[in-house]
């Protein structure tokens, strides 16, 4: 079971707990006896010494450069590691609290915050949880989630859906707040790497929400010399033949044929294309509330010959 204490930055922004936490002065040094971990907004980095500023309602946070991050085993701090933090939350231990000033100044640890997730929460995942993360940013081969205090995985693009997509931002976007499930971690790094497909539904869920006959949406995913795939939702896709300008990444509305489990085929005909509409919510077919570990997923049909599945506990 995920911990609220280790969750994705920004989680805990708003919360009555942290909020009871950045009360006062003496509410911060209380956080610090107990070892609470307290969000804040980072506001400014100074070029001098690339610490940060951290606004904690009742007082001025600072993070020293060597306690903003805590590294994978390795991997040198970087800068923009830093820099891009500004405007954004901070999971941080409170290290001291200095009221001899005219403005409070309250030494902060995002370093310590991500070392005791780390070492309590993500040690202890396997292949096959079910956890929640935040997308932190995109790139062409994959999307980089938050999977707790500002700790990031990647989700390759192959492992967002079933149905293939161009890049990431045709499924996720910066900001948005997922379940993924533990894709596997490397022994020697303890490197996680996600995967969302597993949430999103087998062949045999999906299809139950079409029927030959229909009319329906969808989105030209790829344009192959045999015809056309287009997706209908984002782990099912049916092939459409070929008509000339058309190009992936098109809104489209298609006939359905024929849907065949045993062959995991769904035929249609391309009606018209449009304008593609903004990715929908991701609609999960697992409830992450209720399922915290899968096993195996099979995404083919029982009918079916050809079995696709992930087998998480190997």
């Amino acid at each position: 079971m995920t911990d609220k204490h280790f969750a994705p930055e920004g989680a805990l922004i708003g919360t009555p707990g942290n909020s009871a936490r950045l009360s006062s002065l003496r509410a911060l040094e209380a956080a610090m006896l107990t070892g609470a971990t307290v969000e804040g907004v980072a506001v400014l980095c100074d070029a001098a010494d690339m610490s940060l500023r951290v606004d904690l309602g009742s007082a001025v946070g600072i993070i020293p450069r060597e306690e903003a991050v805590w590294p994978a085993p390795g991997t040198p701090v970087k800068d923009i590691a830093i820099l891009t933090r500004v405007g954004k939350p901070v999971a941080c231990k409170i290290l001291s609290v200095d009221a001899s000033g005219d403005t409070p100044r309250v030494l902060l640890s995002r370093r310590a915050a991500q070392k005791e997730c780390a070492d309590t929460y993500l040690s202890a995942l396997r292949p096959g949880d079910v956890i929640p993360a935040r997308v932190t940013h995109l790139e062409p081969f994959g999307a980089f989630v938050d999977i707790g205090c500002g700790i990031v995985s990647l989700l390759t693009v192959d492992a967002i859906s079933v149905s293939r997509i161009s890049h990431p931002r045709d499924r996720l976007a910066v900001g948005q707040r997922i379940h993924a499930v533990v894709r596997s971690i490397e022994p020697d790094t303890g490197r996680i790497y996600m995967s969302l497909r597993e949430l999103l539904g087998t062949w045999e869920e999906n299809a139950a929400f079409f029927h030959a006959g229909e009319t329906v949406t969808g989105v030209v995913r790829s344009v192959e010399p045999y015809g056309i795939f287009v997706e209908l939702a984002p782990n099912l896709a049916g092939l459409a033949e070929l008509k000339p300008d058309v190009s992936a990444g098109t809104g489209c509305s298609v006939y359905i044929k024929s849907i065949i489990p045993e062959r995991m085929k769904i035929k249609l005909v391309l009606i018209d294309t449009h304008p593609e509409v903004p990715p929908a919510g991701i609609r999960y077919f697992v409830d992450p509330n209720e399922t915290k570990h899968i096993a195996v997923w099979r995404y083919s049909p029982p009918c079916c010959a050809k079995i696709t599945e992930t087998v998480f506990d190997a």
